[in-house]
């Protein structure tokens, strides 16, 4: 069973956790920014944005006989297809960046609450490379020792 910590009914700030009051200002830029990116990457993940894409595609290349496969013809496709993948990386970035900061924050609350868990592991993210790698070695030793004993012990059932 699961042990939760508590802060005594005292809020947020008592567990050490600040909630924006009215007074603060925050950054509105970058407040609208995460919000646009949030939203453009959630709907350029709807099969309605791949179909839209396929159909400028073959828009596109039925056209080609009417412009004689010009240059500028392909120029048109190329640039498109290369400005959109440029600003569409930095918009799903921003997604991703949060969306795993928002996880990292779940983990370490599940981390924290449970008694026995080591509270270091909370904070894993911001661990060297060594660290993790040795993080990763002793936890590889830790469930291979674990999955020798369920096996001994269903061995020993049988």
């Amino acid at each position: 069973m699961a042990h939760r910590h508590s802060n005594g009914g005292k809020g947020h700030e008592a567990a050490g956790i600040r909630e924006p009051r009215a007074g603060n200002h925050r950054n509105h830029q970058g407040e609208w920014f995460s919000r646009f990116a949030h939203e453009t990457a959630r709907l350029a993940g709807k099969p309605i944005a791949f179909i839209t894409a396929v159909a400028v595609v073959v828009i596109w290349a039925a056209s080609g006989p009417l412009f004689e496969y010009s240059d500028t013809w392909q120029l048109v496709i190329n640039t498109s297809t290369t400005i959109i993948t440029f600003l569409m990386v930095f918009l799903i970035q921003n997604t991703q960046n949060r969306d795993t900061l928002a996880l990292q924050v779940k983990l370490s609350e599940l981390i924290i609450a449970m008694r026995g868990a080591q509270n270091r592991l909370a904070t894993a993210e911001d661990m060297t490379e060594e660290e993790l790698e040795r993080l990763h070695q002793e936890y590889s030793h830790r469930a291979d020792a674990a999955r020798e004993t369920l096996e001994e012990l269903r061995a020993a059932r049988k």
